[in-house]
């Protein structure tokens, strides 16, 4: 082929890969190099062809050979270090990152890639001063702002988070995701009216964007004077946009009693409240029964990480994997059960993937406290005090399980302190404390717990969260709490603190803990209780308000989930007029943990893999009903 006729043919392959035409463009590439084996646009091209369409393998080999024939093409060595990284090949991505900034010591993608590359490492301040060189050498370049202001609320910085995107959106008004980013800042600021709003203008931009739609969901949940029925219809809604596609032939065995691949999806496979509940039910899960896949979503691994790990016969780590790779892994696993434990609640929204079924059974469990609205989800976990029957089918659109007396196995640190008296034995004071995330803490909360100081004059409250830490956000509790008639003096917030133990010492310092509502906690009221601490708790209508009466009901203390304000008020005040019950409660509460369902591990296990078996078996019934229909 002559020169011309070489040159012709690659142009028109470029012209094809630039209108997404990329089978068209790999074949003419692949006839180029053909002919001109050495030609390293075709090889660094089709190398690029290959890493978007996650031919991983073919990407590194085609993209290596380029860059050997020109070494200083910085962006062919920022992609080589892409399909690396891709493929869980860290190490030697950052190398050639850094060697091409090395390079081109201006060259902002290259900046960019290797932060990436560096949070991937969890490696997140590191990956800042990239952010800052980025924004430094490009300050109108909106989407570096954007990646600095996710880096910085990773780190916990929200505030300056927000400050990014802000600046993104000065940099381009048009730059829809800096919405999106702003929203996730006061989000985790516990701003939740305005990170909605602003979650809503993001999604006029971008109406189809499931992560977004998903930390809205989430946001929904705090937010006074959204009803039980207008929240299962935005779950409707957001099922309707991701879609219900027809699902593809699954070939997996039709056998009610083999042993089942279960595969267990979440981002949160690490040190983090999910996995003090999933990990005592692994452990014990019968082997004979189940092959375990784990499947984890988080750039961050460590110690939980690795005990769980030890628990599959597979890991894997899909972190900063497009959804179509992922799929793709997923389908070439083939389980027969995918266990959602993430939601609406994700770093990542993988829900998506659930709505062209992955596997033959899919069940949400244990992270999120509602419906996922997905109509490709079969079963969802639960109990019958979370979930009472007759009522609740209505706001699921999955079959509802109620597999155990409660549907949570509470694993206590094994460093957690031994509980200590009641305090207010020695300083004279009743002190309620709250640790649940300020997100769940409305201003009908609010006002609840300000009738309860105000019927304990020398009572003070302690809440302890994310965010407590911030001047601004300090002063706007308390400018909350004045407009309730508390007083800031009697009001203690406190930062979160660096590790587990030190967290639950903090519980020494409080008599009785107070619940949110609508939105229960779950880790926060299994703590207090290990802890010796009664827990007063409001229970509702729905599943996310009526977790506390679950936990309560199964650690023998269903006197204290109270089922209107006024006998919330009444329980909180019964506590304090009992000091010498508190001395009781402090010594027992831990054995009455212990005789719980909670920690009946063992036993809670056999539930659970009993009713993935009988999930399995109803689809087998399906299946076989189908074929002989």
């Amino acid at each position: 082929m002559s020169p011309l006729k070489l040159q012709t043919l690659l142009e028109s392959a470029v012209v094809h890969h630039r209108e997404g035409r990329l089978a068209e463009a790999e074949e003419s590439y692949r006839q180029v190099r053909a002919e001109a084996p050495k030609n390293f646009d075709a090889l660094h091209l089709s190398g690029l062809v290959a890493y978007q369409q996650s031919r991983l393998p073919e990407a590194i080999e085609l993209l290596g050979r380029a860059l050997r024939i020109d070494p200083r093409s910085v962006v062919c060595e920022m992609r080589y270090a892409l399909a690396l990284l891709a493929a869980n090949r860290a190490v030697e991505a950052e190398n050639h990152l850094r060697h091409a900034v090395k390079v081109k010591s201006d060259f902002v993608d290259g900046w960019e890639n290797l932060a990436y590359c560096l949070k991937t490492q969890d490696r997140l301040l590191e990956a800042l001063t990239c952010h800052e060189k980025v924004t430094g050498l490009k300050p109108t370049y909106a989407i570096g702002w954007y990646n600095q202001g996710l880096t910085l609320s990773m780190l916990g910085r929200y505030r300056e988070a927000q400050r990014c995107h802000e600046s993104a959106l000065e940099a381009d008004a048009n730059c829809a995701l800096a919405h999106f980013g702003r929203a996730q800042a006061l989000h985790q600021q516990h701003r939740m009216k305005e990170a909605v709003e602003e979650y809503e203008k993001f999604l006029k931009l971008e109406p189809t964007h499931a992560e977004a739609l998903s930390y809205r969901l989430f946001a929904l949940h705090t937010l006074e004077g959204v009803s039980r029925d207008q929240l299962f219809a935005e779950h409707l809604g957001y099922g309707r946009v991701i879609g219900n596609p027809p699902p593809p032939a699954l070939t997996n065995s039709i056998d009610p009693t083999r042993r089942l691949r279960v595969a267990i999806l979440s981002p949160d496979l690490r040190a983090h409240s999910c996995a003090y509940f999933l990990e005592p039910l692994l452990r014990h899960l019968s082997r004979s029964q189940f092959e375990l896949y784990l499947y984890h979503d988080h750039f961050r691994e460590d110690a939980v990480s690795m005990r769980l790990r030890q628990l599959a016969k597979v890991w894997r780590n899909f972190v900063g994997q497009t959804g179509a790779a992922v799929e793709r892994m997923i389908r070439a696993d083939a389980p027969d059960v995918l266990i959602d434990l993430a939601g609406h609640t994700g770093m990542t929204s993988r829900l998506p993937l659930f709505a062209g079924r992955l596997a033959p059974v899919q069940i949400t469990y244990l992270g999120y406290p509602n419906t996922t609205g997905l109509p490709a989800m079969d079963f969802r976990f639960t109990d019958a005090i979370a979930d009472p029957p007759g009522d609740s089918e209505a706001f699921a659109t999955e079959k509802l399980v109620r597999f155990a007396p409660t549907a949570w196995s509470y694993d206590p640190p094994a460093d957690a302190p031994e509980p200590n008296g009641p305090p207010c034995l020695a300083n004279g004071i009743i002190t309620f404390g709250c640790f649940n995330t300020p997100a769940k803490v409305t201003d009908a909360m609010l006002a609840l717990w300000a009738r309860i100081l105000k019927a304990a004059p020398v009572a003070r409250l302690r809440l302890k969260g994310a965010g407590f830490g911030d001047a601004s956000t300090r002063q706007r509790y308390a400018d909350r709490f004045a407009h309730f008639g508390v007083a800031s003096s009697r009001v203690d917030l406190l930062d979160r603190t660096a590790d587990t133990k030190s967290h639950l010492a903090h519980y020494h310092d409080i008599d009785i803990a107070l619940d949110t509502f609508p939105y229960n906690g779950t880790t926060t009221t299994c703590e207090a209780l290990w802890m010796g601490i009664p827990v007063v708790s409001l229970t509702g209508e729905s599943h996310m308000s009526r977790v506390g009466a679950s936990l309560l009901h199964a650690v023998g203390h269903p006197e204290w989930s109270a089922t209107s304000e006024e006998d919330y008020l009444r329980v909180a005040t019964e506590l304090i007029d009992d000091p010498a019950k508190l001395i009781g409660l402090r010594a027992g509460l831990r054995g009455d943990l212990k005789r719980s369902p909670l920690l009946d591990h063992a036993g809670q296990s056999e539930r659970f893999g009993a009713a993935i078996r009988t999930c399995w078996i109803e689809w087998c019934e399906r299946s076989v009903e189908a074929v002989q229909a």
